[in-house]
C-alpha cells in the first residue's frame, strides 16, 4: 500500500508511505484480532503554518473531535478569494500531509480539482501523525453503537466540518488512493447525510488472496519486511529499514534463514504486523475480518468511482474485487469502475507511458480532468451532466478507451483455451493422444527465480529503486533459465482482443510435499522492423500470478501435497483488456519461484512455512502435464 501522490509533468514521484504501524504486545498477536497500539503524542510535523498558502489556496490547522472524545487533525485548504457556499472534499489518511506533499496535491494530483475549487480537508486518521487516540491497520468495522471505526470517524468529521467551516454548501465527498481509498470505501459504511460521493482509489480488499501482503496465501517478502520495518520501528514516522549498505536485495533475503524471528534478529524487537504474519498462516477471522467487502455490505448507498491499473503492482486486487462484489448490491447504479494503463496511483501523473510502453496520450491527466473533474463536479456541485459509463475501461496494445456497461463484458466474448503442447507450443487446439506428456524441471530453493533481472532488485524503498515500473520488465530473459517453463503461438495472422476474466488451469506433480505455482501470460513482439527497436522481441506482461499448492482445497485448512500425484490447480489471472497485434504471439511462462518477491516455498510441508529451518528447503522436480486427459492451459474471454 505504498501510495503515489504529487505527481508532476517531469514524472517525479512524490513516496508517501503507508504508515501501518501496529504495535500490539507480542504477547498479544496470536489473538485474531484488528492490531492496536496507544499511539505516541501527536506528531506535528504535518501542521499548517499561520498563514500559509499554496497557490490561490490558503490553509489552517483544525482538530476535530469524534464522539469518543479523541481529536483527530485536518488541515482545511480553501481558495483565498471565494465567496460562493463550496463542498467540501475529504482525504483521510495515516501518510501525514507535510507542506510539501500538501504543495503536490494542489499543484499536481488535484490540479484540475483546485482550478475548479473545493474545500479540501486532510485529515490524519486516529492514532497518525497529528491526531489523538490510538491507530489500528485496516480498522475493521465495529459493531454497536459505541464502536469506533474509520466509518465512524469519516461521519462525525463530515457533521463536524458541516457545522463549523464556514462557507461550505453542505455536500462533502471523500478521495483517496491506496490506504487513502480505503478509507473512502469505508466512508460509504453507514453514510453521513451530506456525503454525496467518494473516489475510491486502488484500495486493498484482502490482503490474503490478493493485495499487498500474500497472494493466494503465498508471501510477498520483499514489500512485507521494507513496509514493517519503515512503519513500525517508530510510533509515527516512517524509518525505512537499513539493509547495510547492502543494494541486491536478492542476496540479502536469500542469506536469511529463518522468517519467524527475522524481526528480533535485525531489529531486536517483534514487530507486532510481522508476528501477525508468522502467527496467522491460514486464511484465519484475523484476515477475513480486515477484507474490505466484508464490512462494506452488500448494499451500494454512495456514488463510488472506484480506480484500478493494469499494472498497479500493489494493489490490483482490490478495486477490481470491490467492484466486482459491489455490483451484487448496485440497485441504483451507483458502483463505477475506471481502468487505466497505470501503476499504483499512476492517474495522478501524466499517464502517457508505463515503462518503454507508450499510452497514445497522457492518459493520466486526461483521466483528471474528463473524468475525475465531472464526477466530483456533479455530485458535490450540482453541475454538469454525469456522462460516465458504468465502466470506463482502457485497452492496452489498441491505446483505446472503451465505455462499456459492466466488466467483465456482459456480451461479444467467447470462452476459449490455449493449450500448452509438447515442444513448446500454445495452441488453441488441444494435444492429440501420443505427443509427449509433461515438461519438467528442478526447482532449487537455493537458486530461486528472480522476479526481475538481478541488477534491478534493489530493496524497494531505496534510492534508485525502479519498484514501480517492475510489471514493463522484459520477461523474455526468464525463459533461458532451466527452471521455467516456456511455451509460445505461432506469429499470429490477425489481432486477438482478449477482454475478461483469465485463469490458468494447471496439471502438476511435483517429487516434494509442497509447491508454488507461478503463471504469467505474456505479449512476444515481433523482431522486425515492425516494432520500435527497443521492443524487437520484448515480451510484455499481461496477466500473472502466483499460488501455493497447500491450498490447492482450502484456504482456511491447508494439506500437504502429495507426492508425484497429477493434481488440478486453477490460478486466477484476473483480467485484462489488450489486442494482441498481429505478428506477435502469445506466450505463457510456468515456475515455482519469484524472489524476492515471494518468499521461498520449502518444497517440503511444514505446518508454517514463516518457522521453516534450513533443512527443509530441498530441490524437487515439479512437471506440468498436456495431455487429452491433464490439459494445461489458459482460458482467455476473446472478443468474437
Amino acid at each position: 500500500m505504498l501510495e503515489r501522490l504529487g505527481v508532476g509533468s517531469s514524472r517525479t514521484f512524490v513516496i508517501a508511505i503507508l504508515a501501518l504501524a501496529t504495535g500490539r504486545p507480542a504477547a498479544a498477536v496470536d489473538t485474531p484480532r484488528a492490531t492496536q497500539i496507544v499511539a505516541p503524542a501527536p506528531d506535528l510535523t504535518d501542521q499548517v503554518p499561520p498563514g500559509a498558502t499554496i497557490g490561490d489556496y490558503v490553509g489552517e490547522d483544525l482538530m476535530v473531535p469524534m464522539r469518543d472524545g479523541v481529536k483527530l487533525h485536518v488541515q482545511v485548504w480553501r481558495p483565498k478569494n471565494g465567496s460562493d457556499p463550496l463542498p467540501v472534499l475529504m482525504s483521510r489518511s495515516p501518510y501525514g500531509f507535510s507542506m510539501a506533499h500538501v504543495g503536490s496535491l494542489l499543484t499536481a494530483s488535484y490540479k484540475e480539482l483546485a482550478a475548479d475549487g473545493f474545500i479540501f480537508v486532510l485529515q490524519d486518521i486516529r492514532g497518525r501523525l497529528g491526531s489523538e487516540g490510538s491507530f489500528t491497520n485496516l480498522r475493521p468495522r465495529k459493531a454497536g453503537a459505541s464502536g469506533v471505526d474509520e466509518s465512524t470517524d469519516t461521519y462525525d468529521s463530515i457533521d463536524w466540518l458541516e457545522k463549523n467551516v464556514p462557507a461550505n454548501n453542505g455536500r462533502a465527498g471523500v478521495i483517496g488512493v491506496s490506504y487513502g481509498g480505503w478509507t473512502a470505501a469505508m466512508a460509504t459504511i453507514a453514510p453521513h447525510p451530506a456525503l454525496k460521493a467518494v473516489s475510491s482509489q486502488a484500495s486493498p480488499n484482502d490482503m490474503f488472496i490478493g493485495d499487498d501482503f500474500l497472494h493466494n496465501g503465498a508471501f510477498r517478502l520483499d514489500y512485507a519486511w521494507s513496509w514493517v520495518t519503515a512503519l513500525e520501528t517508530d510510533g509515527r514516522t516512517m524509518k525505512p529499514f537499513d539493509f547495510g549498505g547492502e543494494k541486491d536485495a536478492f542476496a540479502w533475503y536469500l542469506r536469511q534463514q529463518d522468517l519467524a524471528t527475522l524481526d528480533r534478529q535485525h531489529l531486536g524487537a517483534s514487530m507486532p504486523s510481522w508476528q501477525n504474519f508468522v502467527n496467522h498462516p491460514t486464511y484465519d477471522s484475523y484476515w477475513k475480518a480486515q477484507r474490505t467487502t466484508n464490512n462494506m455490505g452488500a448494499r451500494v448507498a454512495i456514488p463510488n468511482l472506484i480506480v484500478a491499473g493494469w499494472y498497479d503492482q500493489e494493489d490490483f486486487y482490490g478495486p477490481m474485487s470491490i467492484y466486482e462484489e459491489q455490483e451484487k448490491g448496485d440497485t441504483k447504479g451507483l458502483n463505477y469502475l475506471v481502468v487505466g494503463p497505470w501503476n499504483h496511483g499512476g492517474w495522478r501523473g501524466s499517464g502517457a507511458a508505463y515503462g518503454p510502453y507508450e499510452m497514445g496520450g497522457a492518459t493520466g491527466a486526461w483521466y483528471r480532468k474528463e473524468v475525475e473533474l465531472p464526477w466530483f463536479r456533479y455530485w458535490l456541485k450540482g453541475e454538469g451532466t454525469l456522462n460516465q459509463p458504468e465502466a470506463l475501461v482502457f485497452q492496452t496494445g489498441s491505446n483505446r478507451w472503451q465505455r462499456l456497461d459492466g466488466w467483465p463484458l456482459k456480451r461479444g466474448t467467447a470462452t476459449r483455451r490455449l493449450y500448452f503442447r509438447a515442444g513448446g507450443k500454445l495452441s488453441f487446439d488441444a494435444a492429440p493422444r501420443g505427443e509427449a506428456p509433461a515438461d519438467s524441471f528442478v526447482s532449487d530453493p537455493a537458486d530461486p527465480v528472480p522476479y526481475r533481472e538481478r541488477g534491478l532488485i534493489k530493496p524497494f524503498m531505496s534510492e534508485g529503486s525502479s519498484w514501480s515500473t517492475w510489471l514493463a520488465d522484459d520477461q523474455a530473459p526468464f525463459t533461458r533459465r532451466n527452471d521455467v517453463l516456456f511455451w509460445q503461438t505461432d506469429a499470429l495472422a490477425e489481432d486477438l482482443t482478449i477482454s475478461g476474466d483469465i485463469a490458468a488451469k494447471l496439471f502438476a506433480s511435483t517429487t516434494g510435499s509442497d509447491a508454488d505455482w507461478v503463471v504469467k501470460l505474456v505479449d512476444i513482439y515481433p523482431t522486425d522492423a515492425s516494432v520500435p527497436t527497443a521492443l524487437r522481441g520484448r515480451q510484455r506482461m499481461i496477466a500473472n500470478d502466483v499460488f501455493r499448492g497447500r491450498f490447492r482445497t482450502s484456504y482456511e485448512k491447508p494439506r500437504a501435497i502429495t507426492p508425484n500425484a497429477i493434481l488440478g490447480y486453477r490460478i486466477d489471472l484476473h483480467s485484462a483488456s489488450h489486442v494482441f497485434r498481429k505478428g506477435h504471439r502469445i506466450g505463457v511462462q510456468v515456475q515455482s519461484s519469484w524472489f524476492p518477491l515471494i518468499g521461498r516455498n520449502p518444497q517440503t510441508y511444514v505446518e508454517n512455512i514463516f518457522r521453516a529451518k534450513p533443512k527443509d528447503y530441498k530441490r524437487q522436480i515439479h512437471a506440468i502435464y498436456h495431455t487429452p486427459v491433464h490439459a494445461s492451459a489458459i482460458t482467455l474471454a476473446v472478443v468474437r
